[in-house]
């Protein structure tokens, strides 16, 4: 048995989401440079700080995509068959689901997410408000194949993937991702998905730069999850957020920097820092309409409509499989 395996057996952790969060983390931080998986930031308290940085004024991307959806509604509508299950992939708060909703009818919805307290929440929320629309929550992790509810097995299905969520992906990965959304819903799906795009840096910089610290927080909150739910130790004070544009690679990079020498243990395993030296928890690629349109084609998908605001700073698409 090797160390990461004995670690994870001495540590008797309750259930395969948590082994799954502690062999990932002690993968990551023993490679060189060390790294994070930024959909570890979503427990309950990740789920609510992100919804903060939504309400930002520095953080465009959401109200930006909620006034795409607002406008662009009713054309959505008309290529969405009828009575069709609406299925989003990493659903957070219900705020742009229920203007899908609002505009197109839907029989079933099934939000997956790997936050499974936050998932149900929401999921109770809507049921409130949408009495005859069947919701079917799944928790689990959205980017590993998972099995839709057998209740909407002969529904057409619709993806719907907003917020940009794409962009935290490598190119190779988000390929990867919709190839696998294509096989979980199916033959003639379509999918409504969020995209960000190419700007001014400064813009950039300040919405992953926060003035509040709101962002930071999200950032750290990695850590603190580490430390509840995996034994960790990280000192929260000895590691701080950095956001960088790479221009290069059209990507936000998010960091955490440690503030001095220092040795952290997570489950047996030591890890060492440097002064300066980063952990890397999250891309956020930003595209060109044409760049992404080539990357769903690569996937087996096909652009049937894109849609952007009047300063063509984020864009929704609808998306169909090329049979």
């Amino acid at each position: 048995m090797n160390v990461h395996a004995s670690a994870l057996a001495e540590a008797h952790l309750p259930d395969e989401q948590t082994t799954a969060f502690a062999r990932e983390a002690i993968e990551d931080l023993s490679q060189q440079p060390k790294k994070l998986s930024p959909k570890y930031f979503y427990d309950a308290t990740g789920s609510e700080l992100f919804e903060a940085i939504t309400r930002l004024p520095e953080y465009y991307p959401t109200r930006t995509e909620l006034s795409i959806l607002k406008e662009r509604g009713s054309e959505i509508a008309k290529i969405i068959p009828g009575h069709a299950a609406l299925v989003e992939f990493g659903a957070g708060a219900t705020t742009k689901v229920r203007l899908l909703l609002g505009h197109c009818k839907f029989a079933a919805y099934v939000p997956v997410d790997i936050s499974g307290d936050f998932l149900a929440a929401q999921a109770n929320g809507l049921k409130r408000d949408f009495p005859a629309l069947g919701i079917y929550p799944v928790a689990a992790d959205f980017t590993t194949p998972f099995e839709l509810p057998k209740a909407v097995a002969s529904m057409p299905k619709v993806g719907f993937f907003p917020g940009s969520t794409i962009g935290n992906f490598e190119p190779h990965e988000a390929q990867a991702f919709l190839k696998s959304a294509r096989q979980i819903l199916g033959k003639g799906a379509q999918m409504i998905i969020g995209a960000d795009l190419e700007k001014d840096e400064r813009v950039l910089h300040d919405a992953y730069n926060d003035a509040a610290g709101v962002t930071a927080r999200f950032n750290l909150n990695v850590l603190v999850r580490i430390n509840r739910e995996l034994g960790g130790n990280f000192d929260l004070s000895a590691f701080t957020h950095r956001a960088i544009y790479n221009r290069e690679r059209h990507r936000i990079e998010m960091h955490l920097i440690s503030r001095k020498s220092q040795t952290v243990r997570l489950l047996g395993t030591s890890f060492s820092f440097k002064p300066g030296e980063s952990i890397h928890t999250e891309n956020s690629y930003k595209y060109s309409i044409e760049r992404f349109a080539a990357l769903a084609q690569g996937a087996g998908w096909r652009v049937r409509e894109s849609w952007t605001d009047a300063a063509k700073m984020f864009s929704v698409h609808a998306l169909e499989v090329v049979e």
